[in-house]
């Protein structure tokens, strides 16, 4: 898995290390039920701290993307590659929508009116 941050890149580490696995997820460089490199192993080659990673595959965890099992690592849940498409999806419409001047409860709202 080829994985590389952005330089210039504002946002946490966290989140970038996250967005990184995140695009690749989307890109298909991982598949569904593939074991993702050792968190160490994923921190030197981004040249980050492995707390960084930890964090950003916890954070990947949390969002239904990744699955830790116990003395098997971290896997690429089924699915996950559609999902990794439409969070991005979402986080951009909330930028845009903040860059709007909406904010988030405004948006929830217009999402509930589609019913």
């Amino acid at each position: 898995m080829l994985l590389k941050l952005e330089t210039g890149d504002a946002r946490p580490l966290h989140e970038q290390v996250a967005a990184a696995i995140r695009r690749a997820v989307g890109e298909g460089e991982c598949a569904p039920g593939e074991r993702l490199p050792p968190a160490r192993e994923l921190a030197a080659a981004l040249g980050v701290n492995a707390n960084t990673v930890l964090r950003a595959l916890r954070a990947l965890r949390d969002e239904g993307v990744l699955e830790f099992r116990r003395g098997r690592g971290v896997t690429v849940l089924q699915g996950a590659d559609r999902r990794a498409d439409l969070l991005n999806a979402v986080r951009r419409l909330v930028a845009d929508a903040e860059h709007a001047g909406f904010g988030r409860e405004e948006i929830v709202e217009m999402i509930r009116g589609l019913e």
